[in-house]
């Protein structure tokens, strides 16, 4: 018996020497979407708020940690940074969809994913509110009467219904937004590399070229997977095409689009845009999209409900226990690797 419980309490403090980072909680939301006292009862838990910046700085923050749990597209781990991880047994990424895992799982290290974003409604129902802050010129008029003026200098919106609305990557998030603004009264066209005249007909929607649809869209909200092929689809090309005044709006991936193309075609004062997704984030400071003109910009929160973040933790949570338990759940694996 003696024997026994001196095993128990070294296996009880094996348990507390593992170390837990939570990466990535840039809006300090992750402490009170979940309860994480079990997990703190059977390892360290440091939340980290900030940034870790670059690959090096990575390295040396997390080269004494068991295991992270990290946030979707936020801290970035390329092979060489996984290399120089060898404490590392166990990964979690928020989410149903990941990439770039598949150097750990070679490396033998555990990796999860969560749940959170399988109806796709909190990312449409942003892209709708950043629709509606570009078209009634929202932040000019907030920044007016907080600067002390009135209506001065804050130009007129336009009015949606009758307007067209193309949709670019008619999946689960277009088809929200698509129903969003049809009950708004605008005509949608819409156009996806697997468009077929049935699933336009479901939709409500005119399947039309992507030519077309940037000819004719008062409005373009891009929701598309981001991939090879996929890569800068939306470039000086298709931008010009854009009817003077017409608003872009992409919540979906940043290099989904021509950053160059777009700020040139914001600063030249062509078209409007609305942008939640950056090539590099947080933003750099001196960014030129932080000062072009006829652009709304929101920190990369089309996700980042009150309900997301609870189901992200929650199941972070879990998956972490699981894996204390050896016996890890929501598992990754390569074929699930879609986006």
């Amino acid at each position: 018996m003696l024997l026994q419980n001196e095993e128990h309490k070294e296996n009880a403090s094996t348990r507390l020497k593992q170390r837990v980072a939570v990466l990535d909680d840039w809006q300090r939301v992750a402490r009170h979407s979940a309860d994480w006292s079990p997990l703190t009862e059977r390892a360290e838990v440091v939340f980290f708020h900030q940034p870790l910046g670059n690959p090096a700085e990575i390295v040396r923050t997390l080269a004494d940690f068991d295991i992270v749990l990290a946030m979707r597209e936020r801290t970035a781990f390329p092979d060489e940074v996984i290399a120089q991880l060898p404490r590392l047994k166990f990964f979690n990424m928020t989410g149903r969809r990941a990439r770039g895992l598949d150097e750990m799982i070679r490396r033998g290290i555990a990796v999860s994913i969560t749940g959170g974003g399988e109806d796709g409604q909190d990312t449409a129902e942003h892209a709708l509110a950043l629709m509606l802050a570009a078209v009634r010129r929202i932040p000019e008029g907030d920044a007016a009467i907080k600067g002390g003026a009135f209506q001065e200098n804050v130009a007129p919106g336009f009015r949606l219904a009758g307007k067209t609305l193309g949709i670019l990557g008619l999946g689960l998030i277009g088809g929200h937004v698509t129903a969003y603004c049809r009950a708004l009264g605008m005509n949608v066209i819409a156009w996806s590399r697997s468009m077929t005249p049935e699933k336009a007909a479901v939709a409500g929607v005119e399947a039309v070229s992507m030519d077309e649809l940037f000819a004719r869209a008062d409005i373009v909200s891009i929701h598309l997977v981001l991939s090879p092929e996929t890569e800068k689809i939306v470039g000086r090309e298709e931008l010009s095409r854009m009817r003077e005044g017409a608003i872009l709006v992409n919540t979906s991936r940043a290099p989904l689009i021509d950053e160059v193309s777009l700020i040139d075609a914001l600063y030249e004062k062509r078209i409007q845009a609305a942008i939640d997704v950056f090539t590099e984030e947080p933003l750099p400071h001196d960014h030129p999209l932080r000062r072009a003109p006829n652009v709304v910009l929101t920190p990369h929160v089309g996700y980042g409900t009150r309900e997301m973040y609870q189901i992200f933790y929650r199941n972070s949570i879990e998956n972490a226990l699981a894996f204390l338990d050896g016996t890890p759940i929501r598992v990754y694996s390569p074929d699930r690797h879609i986006m």
